[in-house]
């Protein structure tokens, strides 16, 4: 299927591995220009953006620190002094800490909404911004968890909140912005395959696989597949959704 994005730009937090990888991989391949964030991970950063220079589209990387509002900015930023026009938002990135209620220091509870929610809330603004400016359509899509609507049950309360906070977000500003073109909308996430979630499938992974109706976790180049779609053209319809793609964890 042709989802017609050669031409577009997109920027993808936390995309030099993981499921944000595999993202950016995918809409190169159908054409689109990437932003290419990263924190830590330079050099998987690089790496992904030398093959997308390569084989598909352009691509530069950029380092930001999402925990931190200027950071935020900045990456929407150097994005548009790159490329000029930014058509699509893909805020992937996030932390997923663990500990129980009880032993949750209110600074890991700041920090995990600090990453996974106000910087979904201020990369959005500034990319709404810019397109509000300029009169222009645009296409968000945030990703969120199960844990979302299910809570958790392994001692990641603040990374379910912080999780179940960007469902909410996203559905106000798919409300506020619709009129003016800008299609918001999230993509629930049950068990994936990735370094973040690694070590506990390797201690546990019966536990997790039974959980999932479908009877296997995720692989992160399906997942891209569907995020793919949500932010092309065929799925200009749909604003303030969250589809699930969690393997039937979430059947609503």
């Amino acid at each position: 299927m042709d989802l017609n994005l050669t031409g577009k730009t997109a920027i993808v937090t936390g995309s030099s591995r993981g499921v944000g990888r595999d993202i950016a991989l995918t809409l190169a391949k159908e054409g689109a220009n990437i932003v290419l964030h990263y924190n830590k991970s330079e050099e998987q950063a690089m790496e992904v953006a030398e093959t997308i220079n390569q084989r598909y589209s352009k691509c530069i990387a950029v380092r930001a620190d999402l925990a931190k509002e200027e950071e935020c900015r900045k990456l929407i930023k150097g994005g548009t002094e790159e490329f000029g026009d930014i058509n699509i938002l893909v805020n992937n990135a996030g932390v997923w800490p663990k500990n129980w209620v009880s032993d949750i220091t209110i600074e890991e509870w700041e920090s995990t909404f600090k990453v996974n929610l106000t910087s979904v809330f201020l990369t959005c603004q500034c990319f709404i911004k810019n397109l509000l400016k300029k009169g222009q359509q645009g296409t968000i899509l945030n990703l969120t968890s199960q844990a979302a609507f299910h809570g958790s049950t392994t001692g990641h309360a603040h990374y379910a909140a912080s999780k179940a906070g960007v469902v909410s977000f996203t559905v106000s500003l798919a409300r506020e912005v619709a009129k003016n073109g800008i299609n918001v909308n999230a993509l629930a996430l049950g068990i994936v395959e990735t370094d973040m979630i690694g070590d506990a499938l390797k201690k546990n992974r019966d536990y997790y696989v039974n959980r999932i109706p479908i009877g296997r976790v995720a692989q992160t180049e399906e997942i891209a597949q569907i995020a793919a779609f949500l932010v092309s053209e065929k799925a200009g319809y749909m604003t303030g959704a969250t589809v699930d793609a969690t393997g039937g964890m979430l059947m609503r």
